[in-house]
């Protein structure tokens, strides 16, 4: 399932995938990745992501069923 949440607020927050992957330290294939539904990211990663980004782990990964 894509990202759309995250990307959403990575672009929100005027960063780019390159910036969003050096300040939680990974690569920018990574973050597209994430962000294309084709990696999923370990609990560490997220809440990276969501201090990086200022949102919650409900916020960015909570999939929810209309969401399918």
């Amino acid at each position: 399932m894509k990202n759309k949440r995250m990307k959403i607020a990575r672009i929100e927050k005027d960063f780019s995938q390159e910036q969003l992957a050096e300040t939680v330290g990974v690569t920018r294939q990574t973050i597209g990745m994430i962000e294309a539904g084709k990696f999923n990211p370990s609990l560490q990663l997220c809440i990276g992501i969501c201090r990086a980004l200022g949102k919650t782990l409900d916020e960015l990964f909570w999939e929810e069923e209309d969401e399918e």
